[in-house]
């Protein structure tokens, strides 16, 4: 009888997990999605990892792979560009720059360096003057923090044995678009559109009463 019991925990335990890792991995960023990083670090950071600046911009979705642009300023003055692909189904995330959109707390992605990754808690927190709901993670390294809606890093601690690294959003365009939708030429046509038939009501108005 304990066998069996054991046996039905083991197994309940295992579906929970595997709910978690087979769970279904949402895209929630789109082409044109664009966001810079301000980077601090103390201590003496390894050759190529003394960054002070960082943009990076979608270039291109494709199902669950995700083509981007990154721009980096190193300490000395210097750009470095580059074009990476992720893909959130395969695990290969870079620095974790982009996870599943839309996690929870106890919800599990994975991330092919470091294997699974655990969402710990989802928070509010305020960046570049907006708040936003936030998905927070540590791995032995790192504290993450990512746009929970997008699955964009927005803050990022590291404490590496010769230094520490933080990064933190400065700018972007996206949560922009999302409060103007997914197009933000569109909403600005619309609104010069809705001035302008105001106008041409009052105009009507004022004339029609002058006679």
């Amino acid at each position: 009888m304990n066998r069996k019991i054991g046996l039905m925990m083991f197994l309940f335990v295992f579906l929970i997990g595997a709910g978690n890792v087979l769970a279904e991995i949402s895209v929630g960023v789109k082409k044109g999605d664009w966001i810079e990083y301000e980077v601090t670090y103390t201590g003496t950071p390894t050759v190529g990892h003394d960054v002070i600046w960082a943009r990076m911009e979608i270039r291109d979705v494709q199902g669950k792979s995700i083509s981007v642009d990154i721009t980096v300023e190193h300490s000395n003055g210097t750009l470095e560009e580059m074009t990476v692909t992720l893909n959130l189904e395969t695990g290969q995330l870079g620095d974790d720059f982009i996870i599943p959109a839309n996690l929870n707390s106890g919800d599990t992605f994975f991330d092919k360096n470091v294997g699974n990754i655990t969402i710990s808690s989802i928070e509010e927190r305020t960046y570049s003057g907006t708040t936003r709901t936030v998905a927070h993670a540590v791995t032995t390294e790192t504290t993450y923090y990512w746009d929970k809606a997008t699955g964009i890093l927005i803050e990022g601690k590291s404490q590496l044995p010769k230094y520490t690294m933080n990064t933190i959003v400065d700018k972007t365009n996206i949560w922009q678009s999302q409060l103007l939708g997914s197009d933000p030429a569109v909403f600005y046509a619309s609104v010069i559109g809705a001035v302008v038939l105001v106008v041409v009501v009052l105009s009507f108005l004022i004339v029609k009463r002058k006679k």
